[in-house]
């Protein structure tokens, strides 16, 4: 069975490692005691044990095993059902995402990972060398959950800034290849769905945070807000990379323009200078008989030195304005 963690804590301490789920459940505990179960990809069956000993709402453990459901608060009686969702960037620009479903009651907390990556190891290593908090009891422990699942996003969002500042500093220099133009619309793609999936945690998160509900005491929803403010900061943090992809392209067009002017300008700038000793050969090329200056000495270098004046002076013009 996937249980990754079967425990029972008093008062911070854990009193046992490995409750056998088929057990665990009796009359309700007292106070300062409470369990903490943890499974990883459970099976309908699985679920249905886990259901019937801690009296879990069968929609809610429905909701638990679809890993498409968005964030949400749920209460059913006296129990909280929360959903919170996960993302992870394995390789490439791809994100993928999981769920993690909490069933939060007086004296239990059972989590439910789908399709999540990030193990809760490490996060309950660190809760347990902490009896001061943990014995604030179920609820600090969800808190504790979604801050870890919250901190999960800084990394992908610091590769994701990360692409997008390396592309934007290459568009500054020339416009983007191709396969670059290609990528930055997967990623504005990827953009929008981490929006539509991730946005309604903060929702989810203020209402833990403000809104009066059982099994969350008053006390508590001060480390609801402290994650209500992570979320707002990293979803404000992906808006900024969504305006600034999209202002890639448009920079390096608008600097691609400028450029192509330039180079328009320079190629407009010869072509005039050029077209002087054209224009002036071709008068010399029309053979007619009689042509005064062909017949005197000062004729050839006079020619010359009507064409560099001209040259020279259109040069030093288009040079004065910033054509050459």
């Amino acid at each position: 069975m996937p249980i990754i963690a079967s425990r029972r804590y008093e008062h911070g301490k854990c009193l046992h490692q490995d409750l056998p789920l088929d057990g665990i459940r009796r009359d309700p505990l007292p106070p300062h005691v409470f369990d903490w179960v943890g499974l990883s990809e459970p099976t309908v069956a699985e679920m249905e044990l886990v259901r019937s000993q801690f009296g879990l709402h069968p929609l809610a453990v429905e909701d638990a095993l679809n890993a498409t459901q968005m964030p949400k608060v749920d209460l059913y009686g006296q129990q909280l059902f929360i959903v919170a969702r996960t993302v992870a960037m394995p390789e490439g620009d791809n994100l993928t995402y999981g769920q993690t479903a909490i069933f939060l009651g007086r004296d239990f907390i059972v989590t439910v990972r789908q399709g999540s990556t990030r193990k809760h190891d490490s996060l309950r290593q660190r809760l347990e060398n902490d009896d001061e908090r943990l014995t604030e009891g179920p609820d600090y422990v969800a808190h504790a959950i979604l801050d870890f699942i919250v901190d999960g996003y800084q990394p992908v969002l610091e590769k994701l800034e990360d692409a997008v500042v390396t592309m934007e500093e290459q568009a500054i220099h020339r416009f983007p290849e191709s396969s670059t133009i290609r990528r930055i619309f997967r990623l504005r793609r990827q953009f929008r769905r981490f929006i539509r999936v991730i946005g309604p945690m903060q929702e989810m998160c203020e209402r833990l945070a403000t809104t009066d509900l059982p099994v969350i005491d008053p006390g508590a929803r001060i480390w609801f807000r402290d994650v209500l403010d992570h979320v707002r900061r990293t979803i404000s943090r992906m808006d900024g990379l969504r305006e600034t992809l999209a202002s890639v392209v448009e920079t390096a067009s608008l600097l691609e323009q400028h450029r192509q002017g330039a180079m328009t300008r320079q190629l407009a700038a010869w072509a005039a200078i050029l077209a002087v000793p054209t224009a002036i050969a071709g008068i010399y090329g029309m053979n007619f008989d009689y042509m005064p200056e062909l017949h005197q000495k000062w004729g050839y270098p006079a020619v010359w030195g009507v064409i560099l004046t001209i040259c020279g002076g259109l040069w030093l013009r288009f040079r004065r304005i910033g054509w050459l």
